[in-house]
């Protein structure tokens, strides 16, 4: 039998780095927290190589005396847990392994200064081994140099990715980080280049919108809302984008809990639940989001690097977030995009004046007295369609507008109405209409679309939809055991939505009723979605969104569809509704269903601006 040995200590740090420091982003990550727990107001960060070479954090905090130094850099010392009640934790950083891992694993540099001392102190920890330590100079905070990553651990090297992802990576930590605290100000260096530098107590959304995307800014609904949790009230605050702000990927979510950023499975089903109905499922929302609750409602002990956590109530947390999302972009969600799309714009072009005249445009001109003005346009229409018939040409029909009787509104309607009022149909599918800052184009049928999937909601459409239709015969579906299990434990969340199930021994499940609308659907490849969404989000999202989906076919099918001419008053009757109905500035699918043209943006185009 081989005998059992205690691991030398060099091994145990190294596998403790293994845990906490897998890529340069992580070590990163460890000594900004560090930072933020020191109360530090300013943090530089360097960045040599996506780190791979050279990571530099460097802040303004309280700093460590030289017997500080020394302890900080053995395993589980820590000053973030002042006594045993970890469930009351409120630092990132706290499990005591960082520093011990990364100097293991790397040629480690510790500077730091206590603000009532005149000398800092020095030292150097190369894979383990003291290398020097001594007297330094430098400002009152800590700077901390990583160098030569995993240059002694080839092993753990090769298996790096190039400079470029490592660098993609720790930008992701860095605007992270730096989102979760605005008090507090940052900067990126990555080489010669300055990334980003934020200012400390920045508002939040300029924080967030200046580290996403600049445009975000006016595509986005804040959020403030608190609702009682189990020990105490809950809060969640943010931005959240607009559903026609979206991005091919959800690489744009920013959640945070207790001002710790998190990739948490629960937060991203609620999301997802959020948006449900708003976007493709092909889209992902663009956010950040802030959790507050009491710290013994939360677990964040419950992965190495601190990523994931865990709620004493899952199910009250996931609800706040969705019926909070909802209710925020209920406030903005009648607005669309903010412009249309740039390069359509710029397809806007003037022609170049040509100084041959055309001979139909001669046709026109030729032989005009041009000194007499004359309101009247029905004559040399028809005298120019004359000389086309003479000459042999097929006459041209006069152009006509889409609507088809005068609009009667006041201009002043314009003022009035954020849609403002209609003023013609283009291609018997998009409403153009006046308001006060501009032109704005409709999709009359994704609008209307909208509209009508509104009122089947306020009509109890989905309550219908979700009546259960009783099988005459139930239904024995076979499954592996863990999804028979995660089934069983969402039973009773799955009958509210007309899914009655039971567990019919180890690995088959009992279907004995389906929601109506889904009524053709096969109990066999619906459990199997549902399993498989639970096991991915840790909540039964998907029966609600095939629910869903039903009554957005009926409003699509009811709708109003492209191509069919409307009145005036049609259009204004549709343009009203929008500006009453929640969500109706994007369609069912995530589209926007309308834009607007500023009328500077209208000026330029013809260089009057």
């Amino acid at each position: 039998m081989p005998q059992i040995r205690r691991l030398p200590e060099h091994l145990v740090n190294r596998i403790a780095a293994g845990e906490v420091v897998e890529r340069p982003a992580a070590a990163l990550k460890e000594l900004v927290e560090n930072a933020i727990d020191a109360k530090a107001t300013r943090i530089a960060v360097k960045l040599v190589e996506g780190g791979l070479d050279r990571i530099e954090v460097t802040d303004d905090g309280c700093g460590m005396s030289a017997a500080d130094m020394e302890i900080a850099l053995e395993r589980h010392a820590t000053s973030k847990l002042p006594d045993e009640a970890i469930e009351q934790v409120a630092t990132l950083g706290f499990r005591g392994e960082a520093l011990p891992s990364i100097a293991s694993v790397a040629r480690l540099t510790i500077e730091s200064r206590e603000r009532e001392t005149d000398t800092g102190w020095r030292r150097v920890v190369d894979h383990g081994a003291l290398r020097e330590e001594g007297p330094a100079a430098l400002p009152p905070g800590t700077r901390v140099r990583v160098e030569n990553l995993f240059s002694k651990v080839p092993a753990r090297r090769k298996f790096l990715r190039t400079a470029r992802s490592e660098y993609a990576a720790c930008l992701d930590v860095m605007r992270r980080l730096a989102m979760a605290r605005p008090d507090v100000a940052f900067s990126l260096e990555h080489g010669d280049r300055r990334i980003f530098a934020t200012q400390a107590m920045e508002p939040l959304p300029d924080r967030v919108a200046g580290l996403i995307a600049r445009e975000l800014k006016d595509n986005c609904v804040e959020i403030a809302l608190e609702r009682p949790g189990p020990s105490g009230p809950m809060r969640l605050t943010g931005i959240a984008g607009l559903p026609t702000y979206n991005r091919g990927v959800a690489d744009h979510q920013y959640l945070f809990v207790n001002g710790r950023p998190v990739k948490d499975r629960l937060l991203v089903g609620a999301v997802r639940g959020a948006y449900s109905d708003m976007l493709a499922r092909d889209r992902h929302a663009v956010l950040a989001l802030f959790l507050d609750l009491e710290p013994e409602d939360v677990d964040v002990n419950v992965h190495p690097a601190k990523t994931e956590v865990r709620f004493r109530d899952a199910a009250g947390v996931r609800g706040f977030i969705v019926s909070g999302l909802r209710q925020a972009l209920a406030t903005g969600d009648r607005r669309s995009a903010q412009g249309p799309d740039r390069g359509a714009m710029e397809r806007w072009q003037q022609e170049p004046v040509r100084e041959e005249v055309s001979p139909a445009l001669r046709s026109i001109f030729d032989g005009r007295d041009w000194s007499q003005q004359s309101t009247r346009f029905a004559e040399p229409i028809s005298q120019w369609q004359g000389e086309q018939a003479v000459s042999g040409s097929a006459p041209l029909a006069a152009p006509m507008g889409r609507a088809t009787e005068t609009v009667v509104e006041d201009d002043e309607s314009a003022n009035t109405y954020p849609l403002g009022v209609a003023r013609g149909q283009v291609a018997k599918t998009y409403i153009v209409a006046e308001a006060s800052d501009g032109l704005v184009l409709v999709d009359q049928h994704a609008a209307h679309e909208r509209l009508v999937l509104e009122r089947l909601r306020a009509a109890g459409a989905g309550e219908a939809a979700a009546r259960s239709q009783a099988l005459l015969v139930p239904d024995v579906v076979e499954m592996d055991e863990v999804d028979c299990g995660r089934l069983e434990d969402a039973a009773e969340g799955l009958s509210r939505f007309g899914l009655v199930i039971e567990r019919f021994g180890p690995s088959a499940i009992l279907v004995r009723a389906v929601p109506h609308a889904l009524g053709k659907a096969s109990p066999a490849a619906l459990l199997r979605d549902i399993a498989d969404d639970i096991a991915k989000h840790g909540e039964a999202l998907l029966l609600g969104e095939k629910i869903e989906h039903v009554l957005a076919t009926m409003a699509c099918h009811g709708s109003v569809r492209a191509g069919r001419t409307l009145r005036v008053e049609e259009m204004n009757a549709l343009l009203r509704e929008m500006e009453r109905t929640p969500r109706s500035g994007q369609c069912n699918h995530g589209r926007p269903t309308w834009v607007k043209l500023s009328m500077e943006d209208v000026e330029k185009l013809f260089g009057r601006h």
